[in-house]
């Protein structure tokens, strides 16, 4: 049976607390981190670092209505007892949602490309996209030649990430011809990290969310 998806709203609830079996805690907070423009409706998600601009990713078969949307991540700011507090908190990116409509979530389902089937999964199995340079991004199929020099370590992409500071590990990237990118650091690091879609009572979608596997499944509410 693939992985089973908690429910996500759970990670962008604000206090959302969690502890590991070593003793390190962990409290979620969501963070807005811009707007997405969708001129096709048709949602990447990606290391932007490794593949945007190749031409090679394919976007998610289900396809949404044009528009901006909202994209947040779930920050989750980790203390291990007795161990003395840093100038900066510890902090990583739980999880991402970029919010297509703002109604709760019924059901859940994997992301995934045209000819791909959860159904010859696995337990515990699921699809997702691999990271290699320890970040993840959402930004429409039509973009993806919008952020030229990042395969250089040059261009919009770069500049944004670079200007983030000591707050969360977020950015948006404004590329070319009005095209936008949501980016963040993806939880631990470089891996292999699930999307999900949500829907509302009425099958309409809610959201895509991208679980960077901070959060135990074991620790999540089901949905």
């Amino acid at each position: 049976m693939p992985m089973t998806p908690p429910d996500y709203a759970w990670h962008f609830t604000p206090g959302s607390a969690f502890a590991y079996e070593d003793g390190m805690t962990g409290t979620l907070v969501p963070v807005v981190v811009g707007d997405v423009t969708l001129p096709t409706g048709r949602v990447v998600a990606c290391d932007p670092f490794v593949c945007l601009g190749q031409g090679e990713v394919e976007p998610f078969s289900v396809v949404v209505e044009p528009g901006r949307y909202r994209a947040e991540a779930a920050i989750a700011t980790l203390v291990r007892p007795g161990a003395p507090l840093g100038p900066r908190p510890h902090t990583r990116v739980a999880a991402a949602r970029l919010v297509i409509r703002d109604t709760p979530t019924a059901s859940w389902e994997m992301a995934v490309d045209e000819g791909q089937d959860p159904a010859v999964l696995g337990e515990d199995e699921f699809y997702g996209y691999g990271v290699d340079a320890g970040t993840g991004c959402f930004y429409d199929a039509a973009a993806d030649g919008s952020f030229p020099g990042t395969e250089d370590e040059e261009g919009a992409v770069w500049a944004a990430m670079e200007a983030v500071g000591d707050g969360p590990d977020v950015f948006l990237a404004e590329g070319q011809d009005g095209h936008t990118l949501a980016g963040f650091t993806s939880g631990w690091g470089d891996g292999c990290y699930p999307t999900w879609i949500g829907r509302d009572t009425e099958g309409r979608v809610t959201c895509f969310v991208t679980d960077f596997l901070v959060v135990p499944t074991a620790l999540v509410p089901a949905a």
